[in-house]
């Protein structure tokens, strides 16, 4: 069989994507959520489960829309789980979802979270580690060239520039994140502190999403897994020195346009409780 090829995306592809039901209602809610992961998580890590209630009109239940990042690992779980008794009196049904088949859609940056859940499942815990080259408030760097247009509110705005290593693949790859939100009191002390320390973090997240971006892995049947770097389209961010990189944000010369990841929030908002609460009982 021919290697998996993964990169640090959102999944998209219907072979990764899980459909249960038949799920009872004989445990609560969140003992339900946490026995499918219990059941579903050794199979390979999740992206995303979804646990929701059946359609009115339907017997009491639920079902559940689950995730992976490797379609192998999807395969795997439906042939092991379809037709089980595993946590409940009646067999749950399983089956590879196929209603996304002849749609595109586009790739998303996974949040910083995702990427180390998904670097740690494949590298190890010990097989990757993260740098900072750079964090700085770049506050009015960009006011400075738009002197004559009209005064907006005064935003406070950090940038990073981090560095993630694979040393046993010998790879290095540099992301760059920047972060920003106005200020609303703009003598406030306590807001200041408050939002530097937030937007410091948000940046280092960003910075280290599009590190995550420039690697792939490839996984093999036996579980082995090799790891490929693809560089960006511009890659000045790899190719200069630190204190080259030093020198260039200090004196407002670098994109600030190229950090403006089109990808997956780092407050997923969108999720339900029990999806939020993942990591936590993972």
């Amino acid at each position: 069989m021919e290697p998996e090829v993964l990169g640090f995306s959102v999944p998209t592809e219907s072979n990764k994507t899980l459909f249960v039901w038949n799920i009872t209602a004989e445990l609560l809610e969140g003992d339900i959520y946490r026995s499918l992961l219990n059941v579903f998580t050794p199979f390979g890590v999740l992206y995303s489960l979804k646990l929701l209630p059946n359609a009115g009109g339907s017997e009491p239940g639920y079902y559940a829309v689950i995730k992976y990042f490797s379609s192998r690992s999807a395969s795997r779980a439906q042939e092991a789980c379809d037709r089980k008794t595993l946590f409940q009196d009646a067999p749950l049904k399983v089956r590879v979802c196929n209603n996304q088949k002849g749609f595109q859609y586009k790739s998303l940056a996974l949040n910083s979270n995702k990427c180390q859940d998904l670097a740690n499942y494949y590298l190890g815990f010990n097989g990757w580690c993260k740098r900072i080259i750079a964090l700085h408030n770049i506050s009015g760097l960009d006011e400075l060239e738009d002197e004559g247009a009209e005064q907006e509110p005064k935003k406070l705005k950090y940038l990073c520039v981090l560095e993630v290593t694979l040393p046993t693949h010998d790879i290095c790859s540099r992301g760059v994140g920047v972060a920003e939100e106005e200020l609303e009191k703009q003598n406030d002390p306590m807001e200041f502190l408050m939002k530097s320390g937030k937007l410091q973090k948000y940046a280092v997240q960003k910075a280290m999403s599009d590190a995550f971006q420039k690697i792939l892995l490839v996984v093999f049947d036996n579980g082995k897994v090799a790891v490929e770097y693809v560089p960006s389209n511009d890659g000045a961010v790899d190719c200069l020195s630190e204190e080259e990189l030093q020198g260039l944000i200090q004196v407002n010369d670098f994109s600030w346009t190229e950090t403006n990841l089109d990808g997956e929030e780092e407050d997923l908002a969108d999720l339900t409780f029990y999806e939020n609460t993942m990591s936590d009982v993972m």
